[in-house]
């Protein structure tokens, strides 16, 4: 069981912990087809359904191994493969990008998530760690953090050990005295622990452990769980 006396600094992941991110996505998809019917019609028409444009950053996933977690690098990229497949000015791939990312940004967060920042930013410093390309200084929560990191600003992902010692570092505290709290079995939970951290698993579907060979860490439903817990 976790105890709370140990920790001396908090790292989060972003989507799907403080926010649902398919929504956000979904919604960015469809504001980029709108400008590209405006200003690149004949992409509009290739690509006119924001599961088609899913599908073509699918593509250059595949096709581009070097970007695979570079996830504004492959957005982009993917806007360019469009325009260029379509016969439209590939120039507008970064104006298209800049559009998609401002309302990727604007995120709708989970209930608890206000409170659970106020809570844990009151206590410990709290750092960000996050495969996604979100910022928090956008979205408007930068203000409960000492610090954040993805892949485009350290150049690997997690479960990569060195992203969370670098959180680490950035608030000068042991590994073995950080807690961090995300929704990914795999990417948040066990890649922390083999990281020497400390891992609480929000679980607010009620999924079953998925990772075998591996014992569950402390799980909750909830961030509010999570305060509560910690609180106690």
């Amino acid at each position: 069981m976790l105890d709370p006396s140990q920790i001396r600094a908090i790292t989060l992941d972003l989507d799907d912990t403080l926010w649902p991110i398919w929504p956000t996505i979904h919604r960015a998809e469809e504001v980029l087809l709108l400008w590209l019917k405006e200003r690149a019609a004949k992409t509009a028409q290739l690509f006119d359904t924001p599961k088609a444009l899913r599908a073509i950053r699918e593509r250059v996933e595949q096709e581009r191994p070097d970007l695979r977690h570079d996830l504004s690098a492959m957005r982009r990229e993917s806007i360019r493969l469009a325009l260029r497949q379509a016969g439209d000015d590939e120039d507008l791939a970064t104006p298209a990008f800049d559009l998609f990312f401002a309302e990727r940004q604007r995120v709708q967060l989970f209930d608890d998530a206000l409170p659970a920042l106020e809570f844990l930013a009151r206590r410990w410093p709290v750092v960000a760690v996050t495969n996604g390309n979100a910022d928090i200084h956008h979205i408007g929560i930068g203000r409960f953090f000492r610090d954040s990191f993805n892949v485009m600003r350290t150049g690997f992902a997690k479960p990569d050990a060195r992203i969370f010692h670098l959180a680490a570092a950035a608030v000068d505290v042991p590994p073995s005295a950080v807690l961090h709290v995300g929704d990914d079995a795999k990417l948040d939970a066990v890649a922390a622990r083999d990281a020497g951290m400390h891992a609480v698993w929000l679980n607010r579907s009620g999924l079953d452990w998925p990772v075998e060979k591996e014992h569950p860490p402390t799980t909750v439903a909830s961030l509010q769980a999570l305060c509560d817990m910690l609180a106690a």
